[in-house]
């Protein structure tokens, strides 16, 4: 190979690195700029809680994700179309109008006198870590899989 074909692959390689690190950066958002998906979603469970800050992330190909913060200190993770990822109270209860009913009634059942303090939704599963520090694995239906302690 001759010198002049490396010298390109490496200016190519180098600029999708920089375009990479310029795209893939996050920015504060002004809340009524998350999408509808997200602000019913804050609203009909976070009802008179105030928003600390919304951070949209964004990638070469658009936004990825947003992180929203409440004053409360949890914070709430929305993927591209506003629907929610996860939820951290940060070591608080966190409303469960969203979350699967069988999940939060495992929850009771189970583990009385905790309470759920963050739930994150995969493809394929849930998972709930609870206020004793045990996390609580589910599959998409809301059925219970694993404990994680």
């Amino acid at each position: 190979m001759e010198a002049r074909s490396k010298i390109t692959i490496i200016l190519a390689v180098v600029l999708i690195l920089i375009t990479g690190c310029v795209y893939g950066q996050d920015r504060a958002i002004n809340p009524n700029q998350l999408p509808k998906t997200a602000k019913n979603f804050l609203f009909t469970n976070f009802k008179g809680t105030k928003i600390g800050s919304a951070i949209e992330d964004r990638e070469i190909y658009g936004v990825d994700e947003y992180k929203v913060y409440l004053a409360n200190g949890m914070k709430i993770e929305f993927d591209s179309r506003g629907n929610w990822k996860e939820v951290d109270g940060k070591h608080q209860k966190i409303p469960y109008g969203f979350i699967p009913k069988s999940i939060t009634n495992y929850v009771a059942k189970s583990f009385p006198h905790t309470s759920i303090t963050q739930v994150k939704k995969e493809r394929w599963s849930y998972e709930a870590e609870l206020s004793n520090g045990i996390e609580v694995e589910f599959d998409r239906n809301g059925n219970f899989t694993k404990i994680d302690d």
